[in-house]
């Protein structure tokens, strides 16, 4: 029989990780509804007021391994508070900002707090939830996720309705006050393990990555306004960073990434598997809407209501996904969820053009619980036999996948779409025309879920048996 005390405990735990990952995800989602009245406000093209929502998301993306070695050096929780007040102290620099640029700029210090927000709990639960457990507590912090993600755009949304953008800010800032609380009230302080010196800090090799994540951040969305180079310089300058990275990682005392972690089979194919996935995932997100508009013929108001089922399903999702984690074992929830996955994107490319919005709905109800077990159980493989001073890094390096995952999305699969379309975009087309290319598209799109599978079979014989 469990102890009430510790229960009580993992519960103010399980709260404190809950909110920060809602906080984290909702200054990604609430944003998006925010574009129209700040082009007006600012008197601002689309391409620059784009980069209120990418500045955030490149700025996560830069910072998220850091930002798991910085709580495995100085303490999980602390570094957790630190993040919290840098987001907080950023949303009020946003909700304040006299121009487009100190906005831009607010967002992406912000990101840098978000990426602390977004990373930290899952190693904060490896540590503070017991293993039996650990599957039910990713499930919920990708709960939380999926419910930023769904929320943000009828709460910002409600917030223009009642007063003007700068309050979508204001509240981030409260939502980061309450989660400060919380983290501080719910969590006991950590047990620094080492004494900290410059040899535990990799500033070359951080340095490096950096420069590799932001030049491809920035060659996936099109490139930065005013920026005079394309993708075409930015990717290799990517490659090159990252070539250089690796030189160095082999070379100092204590590395960021250490090597071992990405060529053993199961973290390394956990990484892969993650950033296909997100992929994937992000296909839905950019390419669906098009198909909805144009194929279907759908309202906006439509078009919206339709997109926010995959959340709304992904939300309910989530908790189930882990506590079948916990009951079957990672193994077997990869390989179920995976393929799951594969039928879902099948049925997504074939059903709407039969049954119209229904069979895209449809679709979302195999695909997305499908997502939900594969991110419960790959997220749990890849922790559980972590050493304690390692999980903020792996942490890191797993949201690290998954956000270039997105950023690959979202960057190749509407470019699949569009070659497929053969013309000068969507609008331009026939609805059959449209229906083709979405159709093509997600055909793809399950075939990269299939290689992503194929990996899961190759890792399967390096996860032990009482996770298989």
């Amino acid at each position: 029989m469990s102890d009430p005390k510790q229960t009580r405990s993992a519960a103010f735990v399980m709260l404190a990780l809950a909110a920060a990952t809602l906080t984290a995800a909702l200054g990604i989602s609430i944003a998006s509804v925010l574009l129209p009245p700040l082009s007006r406000s600012y008197a601002a093209p689309l391409t620059h007021v784009q980069w209120v929502v990418l500045a955030y998301l490149a700025s996560m993306t830069v910072a998220i391994v850091s930002a798991g070695r910085l709580g495995d050096l100085f303490g999980h929780r602390r570094v957790l508070l630190a993040g919290l007040a840098v987001f907080v102290a950023a949303s009020f620099v946003c909700a304040t900002a006299p121009s487009l640029a100190w906005l831009v700029f607010g967002r992406a210090i912000q990101g840098l707090g978000g990426a602390i927000l977004l990373t930290l709990p899952m190693s904060i639960a490896r540590d503070r939830v017991a293993t039996a457990r650990l599957g039910t507590s990713m499930g919920v912090i990708a709960t939380m996720s999926a419910i930023g993600t769904a929320l943000g755009p009828s709460l910002g949304g409600g917030l223009l309705a009642w007063g003007d953008w700068r309050m979508a800010f204001h509240v981030l800032a409260g939502a980061g006050l309450v989660t400060f609380v919380l983290v501080a009230t719910g969590l006991a302080p950590d047990r620094i393990r080492n004494r900290i010196t410059t040899r535990n800090m990799d500033v070359p090799g951080t340095f490096l990555l950096m420069i590799a994540v932001a030049a491809y951040a920035l060659a996936t969305s099109g490139g930065a306004v005013g920026l005079p180079v394309g993708p075409t310089v930015l990717i290799p300058c990517a490659a090159l960073a990252i070539a250089l990275f690796i030189a160095t990682e082999t070379r100092v005392a204590s590395p960021l990434v250490p090597m071992h972690l990405l060529i053993d089979r199961k973290a390394g194919t956990g990484f892969v598997m993650q950033l296909l996935v997100g992929t994937v995932m992000m296909s839905t997100l950019v390419v669906g809407p098009f198909y909805l508009a144009f194929a279907l013929g759908l309202t906006d108001a439509l078009v919206g209501l339709v997109m926010a089922t995959g959340p709304a399903i992904a939300a309910l999702a989530g908790i189930p996904a882990g506590r079948l984690t916990d009951r079957l074992g990672t193994s077997r929830v990869i390989l179920v969820g995976l393929s799951q996955m594969v039928l879902g994107l099948i049925f997504l490319a074939f059903l709407p053009r039969f049954f119209g919005i229904g069979g895209y709905v449809a679709a979302l109800l195999v695909l997305t619980p499908g997502f939900q077990l594969f991110l419960a159980a790959n997220t749990t493989s890849v922790l559980l036999a972590a050493a304690p001073e390692q999980r903020g890094r792996l942490s890191g390096l797993l949201g690290l996948s998954r956000n270039l995952g997105l950023m690959t999305g979202a960057s190749l699969m509407p470019a699949l779409f569009v070659t497929v379309l053969g013309t000068g975009g969507a609008a331009q087309s026939s609805r059959e025309g449209v229906a083709h290319a979405f159709s093509l598209t997600f055909t793809a799109a399950a075939g990269l879920a299939l290689v992503t599978l194929g990996l899961a079979l190759f890792s399967r014989s390096g996860i032990s048996p009482q996770n298989a």
